[in-house]
C-alpha cells in the first residue's frame, strides 16, 4: 500500500487532495457535484482555506452540478477571498462553465489549463 492518502468517497463524489512543489494544493473532484454533495465539497474545503493560499479545484471530473454545487462554490470563494486565499477552477466541462457563465459566475472564477498555469 502506498503513502498516498485515499480519495474520500461521500454520496457519489470523490475528492482526491495533492499538493505541488510551488505550494498550490489540487483537489480532483470527481462525480456528483450536487445537493447532497455540496456540503462535503465546501466542508473538506474551507478548512484548507486557513492553512493553505493558493487551492485549485479540478472539476474535470464532475459530470453534474446543479444550484447546490454552484452555491458550494461561491461560498468557497467568498471564504478564500477573506482568508487571503487564492481559489481557482480548472477542467471545467462545457456544461459547468455554461451554468457559470450563465449565472454570471465565470468572471470570478480564474480558469487555468490542464496542469495549473494561468491562461490568457
Amino acid at each position: 500500500m502506498s503513502g498516498e492518502p485515499k480519495a474520500k468517497l461521500i454520496h457519489g463524489l470523490e475528492i482526491h487532495k495533492s499538493a505541488d512543489a510551488g505550494g498550490m494544493v489540487l483537489m480532483q473532484c470527481k462525480g456528483n457535484l450536487i445537493f447532497e454533495t455540496a456540503p462535503h465539497l465546501k466542508e473538506t474545503v474551507k478548512k484548507l482555506i486557513p492553512i493553505e493560499k493558493r487551492i485549485t479545484l479540478d472539476l474535470g471530473g464532475v459530470t453534474r452540478m446543479d444550484s447546490s454545487g454552484l452555491g458550494a462554490l461561491v461560498g468557497l470563494y467568498v471564504s478564500a477571498r477573506k482568508a487571503g486565499c487564492e481559489l481557482k477552477l480548472t477542467n471545467m466541462s462545457r456544461p459547468i462553465r455554461e451554468l457559470l457563465g450563465v449565472t454570471n459566475l465565470l468572471s470570478i472564477f480564474e480558469d487555468v489549463g490542464r496542469t495549473g498555469a494561468r491562461l490568457g
